[in-house]
């Protein structure tokens, strides 16, 4: 039997009696709700590479960008003057990449897990030294790099980043994390859940478990 969570935001009552949100995670009963089930059945731990995946001749921006990234980590770590060449044709390609998608992802940026994916790679700019869990998800104009902590963003399995967010500082993001659109991050948060706001601050959602045969 494989477990599979869900989540859905958990408004709670104030002592106004209006709607409010917390910064805590609860674990609720299951639910029947299929788009819950789909959203966190998406592994955090082992990459879909069919996320990445495209024919050398296809017109697929992100992917390909994607593609040299891949291509120049494999190249590298074959050494030789075969990996030299292979190396040189994939920085070639990543810079044509970089500059037909408008994205800043560097060729040696090492520590991107396989299953990234970016529909809308316009605008988006990540520090080569960021970490990047499986499967994750980026919007148009994402950034995630230095800020005022210490360090550099490291991103759990499946973050969603919304449009526009900021990632920065030597914060970490929490597997099946969201970050909500125009969200500045500048403090880690938690496994499962929504930062929103500037600068963002953590809503609480609801962990449903769900059991389905392995």
């Amino acid at each position: 039997m494989a477990t599979v969570y869900s989540w859905h935001a958990a408004p709670t009552a104030n002592t106004t009696g209006r709607a409010a949100n917390d910064a805590s995670l609860e674990v609720v009963r299951p639910t029947d709700s299929t788009a819950s089930v789909e959203r966190l059945s998406i592994s955090a731990e082992a990459p879909d590479w069919s996320r990445e995946q495209c024919s050398p001749f296809e017109w697929r921006p992100a992917r390909q960008l994607m593609r040299a990234v891949r291509d120049y980590k494999r190249a590298r770590e074959r050494g030789g003057l075969l990996g030299t060449l292979q190396r040189r044709a994939a920085t070639i390609r990543h810079r044509f990449w970089s500059a037909i998608a408008g994205a800043d992802i560097p060729v040696n940026s090492a520590r991107i897990a396989g299953g990234l994916m970016i529909p809308h790679p316009t605008g988006v700019v990540v520090h080569p030294e960021a970490v990047i869990g499986p499967n994750c998800l980026l919007f148009q104009q994402v950034t995630i790099g230095t800020g005022p902590k210490p360090g550099v963003p490291r991103l759990g399995g499946h973050v969603d980043v919304g449009p526009g967010a900021k990632i920065l500082g030597g914060v970490t993001i929490g597997d099946h994390a969201v970050i909500g659109a125009n969200a500045v991050v500048l403090t880690d948060v938690p496994a499962g859940a929504v930062a929103v706001g500037v600068p963002a601050v953590t809503k609480r959602v609801v962990l449903s478990r769900h059991r389905d045969s392995a």
